[in-house]
């Protein structure tokens, strides 16, 4: 189960954080389908294929690892738009971590900063800082698969 919140950053400079102090990893990712979300992506040199179920906050996922054959061959077959973003993961208090998304491309300047909790009470009472931004857990305006569909 994978339960996370969602926010939209307008500005880097509001950040208490440099990201470039941090590990970047710079992902590529793809969709076969929206409904339900059938993701590929690599991850530096890891390759992934990821189902996800219907949900904001919470929802079913699950990761299978493959070949970079396997990705080359599937990414060929992705709709709509290839997703380029830089992932930045910061920790934070209590053991969560930010991942921090700068996206590319024709999606660039978007900023996303996605939080992961262990359970949904815990993602619930989060107090957010002002720094986060606008919260857009609830708006699947932002989910990578609806950014992939809008070219």
């Amino acid at each position: 189960m994978e339960i996370e919140r969602k926010f939209l950053i307008d500005d880097l400079q509001q950040l208490p954080f440099r990201p470039e102090d941090y590990p970047c990893r710079h992902i590529e990712q793809g969709y076969l389908c929206t409904a339900p979300v059938v993701r590929i992506r690599r991850d530096n040199d890891s390759y992934f294929l990821t189902y996800k179920s219907k949900g904001l906050m919470a929802r079913e996922e699950y990761n299978l690892p493959l070949t970079r054959d396997a990705y080359d061959h599937l990414i060929a077959k992705a709709d709509g738009r290839i997703i380029t973003k830089k992932r930045y993961v910061i920790p934070l208090e209590n053991s969560l971590n930010l991942e921090l998304d700068l996206f590319e491309g024709d999606l660039a300047p978007l900023i996303l900063a996605e939080i992961e909790f262990p359970d949904e009470e815990s993602a619930r009472s989060y107090q957010a800082p002002p720094w986060l931004g606008r919260d857009v857990t609830y708006s699947a305006e932002y989910h990578n698969s609806t950014l992939s569909a809008r070219l």
